[in-house]
């Protein structure tokens, strides 16, 4: 077996993008967003994707056996926390709606609203190497903390839910 240090990659930069649902799909890594807007800077802990699975097993009477095993549940989430705070980030982040005017921005915390459903692109950046994550489909179900202390950025910790499966752009995996 080879060992080829080139094909190890790292999450250096990136952006999370979201778009209503229905947004035009990325044809390609590298093709331009259509419908999207980027949230800005995500924290130095960068973007957790977790790949969750139940699967039960089905067991013969004989010596109990497994004989198949079945997937009961399945699920994708992205972990990551915003760091910017913008008008996209409240309403993407929070579910809220922000009325603006010319001295501020003014919304409610509702803590049931998830803001509903939305389409969002993940793209991980390391050098000429770029992977972008499409999800058609996928909603802010989880609210982390924000802290205000001193020295710290105010940051939106949230953990978005794939509905749809994602689909994956990566130019290290093409062809030579």
């Amino acid at each position: 077996m080879a060992l080829t240090s080139s094909n190890v990659r790292v999450g250096v930069s990136g952006e999370i993008s979201v778009g209503a649902l229905g947004a035009t799909a990325p044809a390609t890594a590298a093709a331009a967003l259509t419908g999207f807007t980027g949230l800005g800077y995500v924290s130095e802990d960068g973007v957790t994707e977790t790949l969750d699975r139940s699967i039960d097993d089905i067991r013969a009477w004989q010596n109990a056996q497994v004989v198949r095993s079945v997937v009961t549940e399945a699920a994708v989430t992205y972990s990551f926390t915003l760091i910017e705070t913008s008008v996209k980030v409240i309403e993407t982040a929070l579910g809220s709606t922000v009325t603006q005017s010319s001295t501020e921005g003014t919304y409610t915390i509702t803590p049931g609203s998830t803001g509903g459903r939305k389409s969002f692109v993940v793209d991980v950046i390391d050098g000429a190497n770029l992977k972008r994550i499409y999800i058609a489909e996928g909603e802010i179900t989880e609210l982390g903390d924000t802290v205000y202390a001193s020295g710290e950025a105010v940051g939106y910790e949230v953990t978005l839910k794939a509905y749809s499966d994602p689909v994956v752009h990566d130019t290290s995996l093409k062809s030579a």
